[in-house]
């Protein structure tokens, strides 16, 4: 029983090994291709050869998708809860950014025609329908008319902060994931490393099949590390650039509200 079992074990993980060492050969003719080191006619021999290589491996049975994830092990667990989490917190934050964008083009005209009317709470009612961030920093100045300009615009920074950090809400955890995710695979690797030293130790063999065992584990874990930490570290980064972007333009429209009132 156990002898088959270790067949099967040790046909996987070489099929797995076949399946990568493949696509990695694919990729090198593909990169050596574009940059003009291979001939055409030599590149259709080699993907010929890939291509017979990938039918070879099709024609007997092969790791799935929820295969290699198990055959992670555990840590592909905390993996996988912080993928979903990243990708929640990813879309939920751009929808969140992208409506803080929405504001009607004529804005600031209505504000000052309101303003030069002197009806200053139907230009408080206007912010206050819109509710936007932007609308909500020009509705905090539009309440302190009347005071000295510098009390005004420290009113309105201490409201475009709060807008800001609503902004940045849930952007740490990408940050955090993209540290630590990467660092669980690792981990996982680490294991695999483990675990082939271990079976080579009880059974006093060093072969093909014995150091091939923990491979898949390291493969999959790092991997899978790596994919969630870079969706991650991409996340974050990218948003961060849309706050950014933001607050320079509600920088500039409260700049614009402060000229409105001194004029």
């Amino acid at each position: 029983m156990l002898a088959v079992k270790a067949k099967n074990i040790n046909y996987i993980d070489n099929q797995a090994t076949e399946l990568f060492l493949t696509t990695f050969f694919e990729f090198g003719v593909l990169i050596y291709t574009i940059c003009g080191k291979v001939r055409p006619q030599n590149t259709i021999s080699k993907f010929s050869f890939v291509s017979s290589l990938k039918s070879k491996f099709m024609e007997n049975e092969g790791l799935s998708l929820l295969d290699m994830i198990i055959k992670g092990g555990v840590i592909m667990v905390p993996i996988g809860i912080l993928s979903m989490l990243s990708i929640y917190f990813m879309i939920e934050r751009a929808v969140y950014i992208h409506n803080a964008y929405k504001l009607e083009a004529n804005f600031m005209n209505n504000i000052k025609d309101l303003l030069g009317k002197g009806d200053i709470k139907a230009a408080r009612a206007y912010c206050q329908r819109l509710n936007t961030p932007i609308s909500r920093v020009i509705e905090k100045g539009i309440s302190r008319i009347g005071k000295p300009i510098k009390d005004i615009e420290s009113a309105m920074e201490s409201v475009a902060g709060l807008e800001t950090d609503k902004l940045e809400k849930n952007l740490g955890f990408l940050g955090l994931t993209a540290g630590i995710a990467p660092m669980l695979g690792f981990i996982g690797t680490i294991s695999g490393i483990i675990k082939i030293f271990y079976n080579i130790s009880v059974s006093d063999n060093i072969s093909i099949g014995i150091i091939a065992g923990g491979l898949y584990e390291k493969m999959i874990t790092s991997g899978a590390g790596l994919v969630v930490g870079v969706l991650a570290y991409a996340s974050y980064h990218i948003l961060n650039s849309r706050i950014d972007r933001f607050s320079h333009k509600l920088q500039a429209t409260a700049i614009d509200f402060i000229d409105v009132l001194e004029s």
